[in-house]
């Protein structure tokens, strides 16, 4: 599968002749509030209508030894040698003495590298893949993006030169070996430069999500001993100098974006910060790079902090740059002498998806990414999109289901006969990839209906989303709903699905064009394997990981690491999931999250809530509750509007839930007509959705007994969400008690077969 050259003159590009130092670096990037709106999704008439987790829950006891185990088959990669990802008691390390794990910021590790295929690459640093890059793609974009109206781009010679400049200003800041450079703010150019240079200098490339508090970044400049943060503008600046007092290894802080609104010691403007490292010799910088191993901590990614603190997460070069070389192989990525890779960078790069992507395997292959607005989250991004018209576009959940809410919005305005040619055309979509997805990816002749609705739909969908030249549309980080891939695939735009964590650089499995399954994660990446533990009678058991991208250990905390990585080496995910017969990973629970009933069922609570809200398009977010309580109960948000500046969620409906509410005979446009029982038919339209679920419960202890409606929906800035919109459990538990108590109050005795449930 091919993959188009980005053709300059489909973006009016200046290329920008740059003094080495790079100082006119100065792209007009702020603050993205959160992953709320999508709202200027602009789709042709016609269109009418996994869960990573970044904290390892803790392995079980020792029990059962059974595990079922699997690695990715080579027929399955075609373009990539026979992999032999060998088990603890056979592998061939660099360094046979060394340990599998450390918490300390000057370890070293065992690399897991095997005797033959990609597992027995040679390791490298991030300067010499860095390097490599330069060599093979030199003259080739790296990054672009926009000031004011006006595309600007960089090539990799002065990419890697600008990174070096940064990393010798670095060092004549103070910047020690093995300590940290936080970085807050949203994605440029300057972020990517800092933390490769971060890295290039012996420090840590430390990101810092956006959405952070004050103390929440104190808890990471600390964990990391960071000597420099580089912050985005005034907002971000002032939250480091509220905690400036307490970082007793600050040395300095940089603002990449704006003028500085007042003078301090030790605060530079990017410009400033350049040109402190233009005169100094690279003596200094030579020496760290030659005393730099693969398998040394270069990346400190941390953890969301759902479980508990977040968690630093040290990843060596080796596993960035092997990650990059395997994922990239595996999805068929264009090296950019044959056709350059184009991508969007917009996702949140403190999470490791995002930095993958972005930055390391983009790289490997020569790719150019392109940075979006700072508001492309609350609707810039589709204009982004149509004008980079990117190769590859990774969306997390909430983006997918953004994008088909406008289009469906969008649909129910055009003309019956539109709208009439759009039902037809999904139809037609549906099946085909359908069929498309049952043989396997295999090469099937398309039927005259399927090319005229591709004439008359699909390629005009494709066109006014951005997406005509992309062939590959991911989703990660969350689980996404089957309703949401049905939506895209009869669109003809296949979104596939990947998994994994931090703790494994991120990805571990992906879904392919030729090889992939709704509701699937895929298969796992080449040189790597996956292993079943104690599974039970259906296959089901925690996932666990084996390969060069697993992490070195938590900073810090040795016991957490413990946790972590098993006596082999195994990493423990603590999610819950099993193989199908073609070797398809799915997801089905959390162990952290299984509810455990006062009368000792053990219960996992992502099915029953997905099952809800596929059954019940109105509901945004359900919660499961009944730890230790005699039945089950649920919490349920409805779609509504969101503040695109603050990422508040309001009272309005969205158009979506509207239409559905008028389907279901309701004229309300507001939550607080709906929340609490307020509008009886929508009341009634859950009971009966709560009615079809709990229809196909496999136990009556598995059946929801009551639920309610919540006045707001779960948001990041209501801290029910995690910045990657995973639910922070705990934290709902604690802040909706009041409404969580109420259900319990009345006695009810739950459903058995001698006392089954009323008929509905």
């Amino acid at each position: 599968m091919h993959l188009t050259v980005c053709e300059p003159a489909a973006m009016s590009v200046a290329t920008v002749d740059l003094p080495m130092d790079v100082s006119q670096l100065q792209s007009s990037c702020g603050i993205a509030a959160s992953i709320a709106s999508l709202d200027d999704v602009i789709v042709e008439s016609t269109a009418n209508e996994s869960s990573e987790e970044e904290s390892v829950g803790e392995r079980e006891e020792a029990g059962a030894s059974n595990v079922t185990t699997n690695s990715t088959p080579p027929e399955q990669t075609p373009h990539t040698p026979s992999v032999s990802a060998h088990r603890p008691d056979s592998l061939s390390l660099l360094v046979s003495d060394l340990p599998m794990w450390t918490s300390r910021c000057d370890g070293q590790v065992k690399l897991r590298v095997g005797e033959s295929g990609i597992a027995a690459e040679p390791p490298l640093t991030v300067d010499q893949m860095f390097k490599s890059a330069v060599q093979n793609y030199g003259s080739y974009t790296a990054l672009g993006w926009k000031e004011g109206e006006q595309t600007k781009t960089i090539n990799y010679q002065e990419y890697y030169q600008a990174c070096r400049n940064a990393a010798k200003s670095f060092l004549k800041l103070g910047l020690e070996r093995y300590h940290g450079v936080g970085i807050l703010g949203f994605n440029s150019a300057e972020w990517f430069i800092s933390d490769i240079a971060a890295i290039l200098a012996g420090g840590f490339a430390v990101g810092i999500y956006t959405t952070n508090s004050p103390e929440a970044c104190q808890y990471v400049a600390e964990n990391c001993k960071a000597n420099i943060i580089v912050v985005e503008n005034q907002k971000q600046l002032q939250k480091i100098l509220q905690i400036q007092d307490k970082l007793p290894h600050l040395k300095a802080i940089i603002q990449y974006k704006d003028a500085l609104k007042e003078k301090r010691p030790n605060l530079y403007t990017w410009a400033d910060f350049m040109e402190l490292g233009r005169g100094e010799p690279d003596t200094q910088l030579d020496d760290i790079l030659a005393t730099q191993k693969p398998n040394q901590c270069c990346t400190l990614i941390y953890t969301s902090g759902t479980t508990g603190q977040p968690k630093g997460v040290m990843l060596s070069h080796d596993n960035l740059t092997w990650t990059a070389l395997s994922v990239g192989r595996y999805v068929h990525l264009e090296e950019a002498t044959k056709s350059q890779e184009i991508v969007i960078s917009y996702l949140p790069l403190s999470h490791i998806a995002a930095q993958m992507v972005d930055i390391w395997v983009t790289m490997k292959v020569g790719g150019a990414t392109y940075f979006a607005q700072p508001d492309a989250l609350k609707g810039t991004l589709v204009n982004t999109m149509k004008e980079v018209r990117p190769t590859a576009f990774m969306g997390v959940p909430r983006v997918w289901e953004k994008m088909q809410e406008k289009m469906k919005s969008v649909g129910a305005k055009s003309s019956t006969v539109r709208r009439k040619v759009a039902v037809w055309a999904k139809g037609v979509g549906l099946q085909t990839n359908l069929s498309k997805m049952n043989q396997n990816g295999a090469q099937l002749r398309k039927p005259i209906d399927y090319r005229l609705a591709k004439k008359l739909v699909f390629t005009k969908v494709r066109k006014s989303l951005g997406l005509d030249r992309c062939t590959k549309c991911y989703t990660g980080a969350a689980p996404i709903t089957k309703d949401t891939l049905e939506f895209f695939l009869s669109l003809d735009i296949p979104v596939y699905e990947l998994y994994g964590m931090s703790e494994c650089s991120g990805p571990h499995t992906i879904s392919l064009p030729e090889a992939f399954r709704l509701t699937s994660c895929g298969r796992v990446i080449p040189g790597c394997e996956t292993k079943i533990h104690s599974p039970d009678e259906e296959g089901n058991g925690e996932i666990c990981f084996w390969g060069r991208h697993v992490f070195m250990g938590y900073l810090n905390m040795a016991d957490k690491t413990e946790d972590a990585l098993d006596e082999e080496g195994w990493l423990h995910s603590g999610d819950l999931g099993k193989h199908d017969e073609n070797n398809f990973l799915f997801i089905t629970g959390r162990i952290k999250e299984l509810i455990i009933t006062a009368g000792g069922e053990n219960i996992p609570p992502v099915p029953i809530e997905d099952a809800v809200k596929e059954a019940l398009p109105l509901v945004s977010n359900a919660m499961l509750i009944g730890d230790k309580r005699k039945f089950l109960t649920m919490l349920l948000t409805l779609k509504c509007q969101v503040n695109g500046d603050t990422g508040v969620p309001e009272d309005e409906l969205t158009p979506e839930a509207v239409e559905l509410c008028r389907k279901l005979g309701s004229g309300a446009t507001r939550v607080s007509e709906i929340a609490s029982g307020r509008d009886r038919l929508i009341h009634a339209a859950v009971q009966e959705t709560i009615n079809r679920v709990n229809e196909k419960a496999s136990s009556n202890a598995q059946r929801i007994q009551k639920w309610t409606i919540l006045d707001q929906d779960f948001s990041i800035t209501g801290g029910e969400l995690g910045p990657t919109m995973k639910l922070k459990r705990p934290v709902v538990m604690k802040m909706y008690k009041e409404q969580i108590e109420q259900f319990y109050k009345e006695v009810v005795t739950p459903s058995t077969p001698d006392n089954p449930m009323p008929p509905k």
